[in-house]
């Protein structure tokens, strides 16, 4: 795979509009990244040659090249923005990308917001903003409807044209557009690559105001163990979990997709099953900063994670079960003194490849 010639400059301008968005983003220069760990053993050869030539850093793909590469390939480019009661932030992010992605440039052909629901005002701010916005259980009601992140990609699918997604999260707070170009370059780039994944520093606000990079909890307790211990030509996915990713459509519309959580890992799972490790590449977009959620919803996420790898871990033939079954997760809540148990349904159900629904099956 050939890469660009990694610049030293800003790429053409996207790093200079990222730092005005919020003066505490930084992104680290490429030749100033932290050296690895000198007591790191690298135990599968295979994955340290895909770390070696499937991952680089934002910088590596100027605008300039993007554009023209992309009118080259005469390829379009959606950027889907799933969102549930992001009435704070998703502006911002619509803003930006459209902005720096569509009006000034036209890198971007259509920029989408998937309304989850929300019960507060996320889905008129989006709209004012400039996105184009379905509320998800709208979108083919015939084919019903389900809450989660997962459901509004699926839908997403449904709705959007463009040969090229790209996924961003509607409550970021620390970050740039140059997440959208980072995560292009290697799509444009090489037609083998089919799913890039972005990674970061992941910074945390705590309640006072201060940050830290404090996060990725689900991470590193869960998604990286998995994939150590069960899926080890993966474990040189950086943030296997990042919800700022890219893929090609047509791997998208050939793949079933959990309603919840389990999306981003049940995707980097199939396409490297299905198509090789060579199929996926990473990027690193430097810092990011998100809203946090409280330990009890994170367990609830860690739950959907672990059904979903073992729905993969368990199907020889990557086909998991579509149906629904019943699964709970218990927990537990202090009050007064004492404790009272609650209960919590853990998602279990997978839309089937769009294209099936469709009829779009050769």
């Amino acid at each position: 795979m050939m890469f660009p010639a990694r610049r030293n400059s800003p790429a053409s301008g996207i790093r200079g509009r990222a730092a005005n968005l919020n003066s505490m983003y930084s992104p680290p220069e490429p030749d100033t990244a932290p050296a690895a760990d000198s007591t790191d053993t690298d135990t599968d050869t295979d994955t340290d040659t895909w770390f070696r030539r499937r991952t680089s850093h934002w910088q590596d793909w100027p605008l300039s090249w993007l554009l023209e590469r992309k009118k080259q390939l005469d390829v379009t480019v959606s950027v889907v923005i799933p969102a549930r009661n992001e009435e704070r932030t998703v502006a911002g992010v619509v803003t930006a990308l459209a902005e720096a992605l569509m009006s000034d440039t036209g890198l971007v052909d259509e920029l989408v917001v998937m309304d989850s629901d929300s019960t507060d005002t996320t889905g008129v701010v989006a709209a004012e903003a400039g996105a184009t916005v379905y509320r998800a259980s709208e979108v083919s009601p015939e084919l019903g409807a389900f809450p989660g992140k997962g459901e509004a990609l699926w839908k997403s699918l449904l709705v959007t044209k463009g040969d090229l997604l790209v996924f961003v999260d509607a409550d970021l707070t620390h970050w740039g557009p140059h997440f959208v170009t980072g995560l292009l370059g290697p799509l444009l780039s090489d037609g083998e690559i089919l799913l890039v994944k972005g990674f970061y520093e992941r910074l945390y606000t705590d309640s006072d105001g201060s940050i830290s990079a404090d996060g990725g909890r689900v991470t590193e307790l869960v998604a990286r163990p998995l994939l150590s211990l069960w899926w080890p030509e993966l474990a040189g996915v950086v943030q296997p979990l990042a919800g700022e990713w890219a893929a090609r459509r047509g791997l998208m519309e050939s793949l079933p997709i959990p309603v919840g959580y389990g999306v981003e890992l049940a995707v980097l799972l199939d396409t490297a099953r299905r198509h090789g490790l060579p199929a996926a590449a990473q990027v690193d977009l430097g810092r990011r900063g998100h809203r946090h959620q409280a330990s009890h919803d994170l367990a609830l996420m860690a739950a959907e994670l672990l059904l979903t790898h073992e729905r993969r871990r368990a199907s020889p033939d990557n086909t998991p079960e579509h149906g629904e079954r019943q699964a709970v997760l218990q927990q537990f809540v202090r009050t007064d003194g004492g404790v009272r148990p609650r209960s919590r349904p853990i998602p279990t159900h997978e839309r089937p490849p769009v294209r099936s629904v469709l009829g779009m099956e050769s």
